[in-house]
């Protein structure tokens, strides 16, 4: 009789286990389906010339700012202002520095009237000497205070220099002309060493910074002729090689090279986008795998991708990026040629998500 219980104890709690695993099971399947948008991967070769992409930049600029702190007094230019070499652009309130000239011109005269007398003895002492009149360590005691005297006063002098020389970076003129580019302050603002304040480029001549691979940096040579390809406006203009790097050490592996435009009267701007096409033929066998960069996916510092399963589920996909194309990356592992990926979704996603792909 007491096998007979336990028994059917055993039987009311399996049947319990299997229907709370069975409510689960029925749990899980019912979670809705994501809707997505998938595309399938192309391998692509856009050119069989050698591309890398850059931003075009002034080949003379410069950002000015000053080694003394003060409050701006004021700010003659504003953006886009023409201005010339040694034009007064940005004045700092140099109250501290004129009280400090006034120290050293006092300095200079008290300086020059030890010096003149200092002077005056040496000389009576030397005549002395000269009449027997004076000893020898009379005579070398004048000797030194008149050169004591005439360090003081060289002193004195030097300091003056360094006053009038710090007035260069109270008053920031021009270095070249240009265009005002950036404009970081205003009137009343508190200048600090070091601080940018404006900026300031020369017109007409830009040129092209661009990332090329270690495979193939060892193929440009500086003197070479490459079309330089602008992106907002699908011009081509002619460019020269004028700097090739030879350390990838500080830029992720990717040697830069800079090219200068030749002067053209299209309409360029800095800070636009570009593509240096090197004459360099690539090599046949060699081809881009490229995704829309809205398709990728950023966890800190990893990019991928979601991609389907055979199980119509989403899995995310770690890639290793290349170069830019436009709105298109290249990726260099981590998705194969005709493979499907999701472009977009009309839910949110995670790795294992069931999907439904719209036709």
């Amino acid at each position: 009789m007491k096998l007979f219980y336990t028994s059917l104890l055993f039987l009311g709690v399996f049947s319990l286990s299997s229907c709370g695993n069975s409510s689960e099971e029925k749990k899980i399947d019912s979670t809705p389906a994501v809707s997505v948008t998938v595309s399938s991967v192309a391998a692509e070769n856009n050119t069989p010339f050698l591309t890398a992409s850059g931003k075009i930049e002034a080949a003379n600029s410069a950002t000015l700012s000053t080694r003394m702190m003060g409050f701006v007094d004021k700010v003659h230019v504003n953006v886009g202002d023409k201005v010339s070499k040694g034009q007064l652009l940005v004045s700092i309130n140099n109250s501290d520095l004129s009280a400090k000239q006034a120290q050293t011109s006092a300095g200079i005269t008290e300086a020059q009237a030890a010096f003149n007398n200092a002077e005056k003895d040496y000389q009576r002492f030397q005549n002395l000497f000269a009449e027997n009149s004076a000893s020898q360590k009379e005579l070398d005691d004048q000797r030194a205070r008149f050169e004591m005297a005439r360090a003081r006063l060289e002193g004195a002098r030097q300091m003056k220099n360094e006053v009038q020389s710090q007035f260069a970076y109270v008053n920031l003129r021009a270095p070249f002309n240009g265009v005002i580019t950036n404009k970081y302050i205003e009137a009343g603002y508190m200048a600090n060493p070091g601080e940018p304040l404006l900026s300031v480029e020369g017109p007409g001549n830009f040129e092209v910074t661009a990332s090329v691979p270690e495979s193939e940096i060892s193929k440009i040579k500086s003197g070479t002729e490459v079309q330089v390809i602008v992106k907002s406006s699908d011009k081509i203009l002619p460019a020269t090689v004028t700097e090739v790097s030879t350390s990838a050490k500080n830029t992720g592996g990717q040697f830069l090279v800079k090219v200068v435009l030749d002067k053209t009267d299209a309409s360029i701007l800095s800070g636009m986008y570009a593509t240096v096409q090197f004459p360099i033929e690539k090599k046949r066998d060699v081809t881009a795998i490229l995704v829309p960069a809205e398709a990728l996916v950023k966890r800190g510092q990893l990019t991928g991708i979601y991609t389907v399963s055979e199980s119509n589920t989403a899995i995310l996909r770690w890639l290793r990026l290349g170069r830019t194309f436009g709105d298109n990356v290249e990726v260099l592992s981590g998705l194969a040629a005709d493979e499907n990926y999701i472009i977009s979704s009309e839910g949110k996603l995670f790795n294992g998500a069931k999907i439904t792909i719209k036709q």
